[in-house]
């Protein structure tokens, strides 16, 4: 069973040691995702809406990259550094699933490492 690491140039991902994404077999497991540009920056500072669509949108392409779809996400997981914004975020994330339907989960956290992000995402696949 071959094992193929997506990389989506987070600056994070050479200090922590991790992947955007793994393939291994049928599955696809993405790592948190936050709302980073290219840059290093954060995206949308202040609007957890904007934010949650980055994320997912940096999720979509690791996924893709990877050999799957949106189709095969089964599980998402959204972190938000505050609940309250949680209608923002699942506005966001109905517009990428919500003909999907995955099963999915909203958690409030402490914090980030960035102070500027509200939400990271997460998601599981089967293709």
């Amino acid at each position: 069973m071959g094992r193929k690491n997506v990389l989506s140039g987070s600056p994070y991902e050479k200090t922590i040691g991790f992947s955007r994404a793994v393939k291994v077999g049928n599955l696809i497991a993405v790592s948190g995702t936050a709302p980073i540009l290219e840059d290093g920056s954060t995206a949308f500072p202040g609007n957890v809406r904007k934010q949650t669509k980055k994320c997912l949108l940096i999720m979509k392409s690791a996924i893709e990259e990877a050999g799957g779809t949106l189709q095969n996400v089964v599980r998402t997981r959204i972190y938000l550094k505050d609940a309250k914004d949680w209608e923002k975020a699942a506005e966001a994330h109905g517009k990428f699933f919500s003909k999907i339907k995955p099963a999915c989960t909203f958690v409030e956290v402490k914090g980030f490492i960035s102070e500027d992000w509200l939400v990271e995402t997460e998601a599981d696949c089967i293709i």
